[in-house]
């Protein structure tokens, strides 16, 4: 079988993707809700979403913890709507209460392939700048390293990689420099080529404009972090209007299914969320790049 973003993208090369990824997030969420956070009760959730908003979307994220056999099973994927599958494992190792990334050869691009993926994601937590301290592990070094791998393995397989950075915040930090960090960890990660940078919002139109011209090559869309609807649609316009290819989110779209259950979730997902969802992609529509004119194919 041959992948290509194309598969996850639109019809124009842009990319609209659902993200239903989440697991502990997912947990966390519907026991704040008081709801049942069962694994089955997890897979339920995601069989609702994905049941729901992947017909308007043009690629689905989600994990095989919970997800990918339970989609299948029920049939709630819409068809030609393309897997983007998440390899990292959740949650990853620690030192000292840091993140360390590490990438599992074992849930590489054979092991997306094996559940019916076209593309594979792969999240890290780090600081691009988090100094190499002596007597502890290089948390930023092991983070390239680990990203490096996930895109050699990814290049050699012939699938795809969808890096997703989350820059770790310290408390009390100024909007200015979490700005220069998110630029930063793009910068850094997108010279390790991978196919498409899922990213954070920058902060501002400046922001997004100084990720376009670090990625270079490298396309990215913008993530929503769990901000309100109507926010993301801002953030959206103004990151592809900035040259980003679209947008990789959840929480905006489904967020409040959490404190739901049964037909009524099924009900709101199926009206709210899928309104939300095909009002954006109006919206963006004709704006942004298509990812084969930013990388060049």
């Amino acid at each position: 079988m041959s992948f290509s973003l194309d598969q996850i993208a639109d019809d124009t090369g842009r990319f609209a993707i659902l993200a239903m990824d989440q697991r502990g997030t997912l947990r966390k969420m519907l026991d704040k809700a008081g709801q049942p956070s069962a694994d089955a009760d997890l897979s339920a959730f995601k069989v609702d979403v994905i049941g729901a908003l992947s017909p308007v979307a043009s690629g689905v994220l989600t994990d095989v913890e919970y997800g990918v056999a339970a989609v299948r099973g029920a049939g709630a994927l819409a068809p030609g709507v393309g897997l983007l599958i998440a390899s990292e494992w959740s949650p990853q190792p620690e030192y000292n209460g840091e993140v360390r990334n590490e990438f599992d050869p074992a849930r590489g691009p054979q092991f997306v392939a094996t559940n019916g993926g076209a593309a594979l994601k792969f999240l890290v937590r780090w600081r691009p700048d988090r100094p190499a301290r002596a007597g502890e592990p290089d948390l930023a070094g092991e983070t390239i390293d680990a990203v490096r791998a996930v895109v050699e393995a990814c290049r050699a397989y012939g699938m795809p990689s969808v890096i997703e950075p989350l820059v770790t915040r310290q408390p009390g930090q100024d909007p200015a420099e979490t700005k220069r960090l998110v630029i930063r960890s793009a910068e850094v990660l997108a010279e390790l080529g991978p196919n498409l940078l899922k990213l954070e919002w920058p902060g501002d139109a400046d922001g997004c404009a100084q990720l376009t011209k670090v990625c270079g090559n490298v396309p990215w869309a913008l993530l929503s972090a769990g901000v309100a609807y109507q926010q993301f649609v801002d953030r959206v316009l103004v990151a592809m209007d900035a040259g980003a290819t679209g947008y990789i989110a959840g929480r905006a779209f489904w967020g409040e299914a959490v404190e739901l259950t049964g037909a009524e979730r099924r009900r709101f997902l199926r009206t709210t969320g899928v309104d939300r969802m095909t009002a954006l992609n109006a919206a963006v529509a004709g704006r942004g790049r298509s990812w084969r004119e930013v990388a060049g194919r």
